[in-house]
């Protein structure tokens, strides 16, 4: 079971910083994906972290204003956003695949509810 946390609304130019929370004690195995949804569009890849931390992949979108972490101790993960903009906003869900990271959302097998990002201009 995955928690998505930490969206809000903030203006362009932001920060914030979503968190995505596992109750399973075997998190540390599994590779964790960001996604997100605007309204009217499809669920889109925005990055991922492998389960060893050591790879990490972003949409071209993002890739130059957002970073991924986890903490296997805390079995969490985190979605850094930097320089917001109005085009960011969506909900954002965290998701959970086991073995190597993927962008497709359909190799997840695991999904957080979703947390709201609104950005305004």
């Amino acid at each position: 079971q995955l928690e998505d946390s930490g969206g809000g609304l903030v203006q362009a130019g932001a920060s914030l910083r979503l968190s995505c929370a596992a109750s399973e004690r075997t998190f540390s195995s599994y590779s964790i994906g960001w996604f997100r949804q605007a309204p009217g569009k499809e669920r889109e890849f925005v990055g991922f972290i492998g389960w060893r931390a050591i790879n990490t992949n972003f949409a071209d979108s993002v890739k130059d204003r957002f970073t991924i972490s986890r903490d296997n101790d805390k079995n969490t993960a985190y979605l850094q956003m930097n320089r917001l903009t109005p085009e960011d906003t969506a909900i954002y869900y965290c998701a959970a695949k086991s073995s190597q990271p993927s962008r497709d959302p359909g190799e997840y097998a695991y999904w957080g509810q979703g947390t709201q990002v609104t950005v305004s201009s």
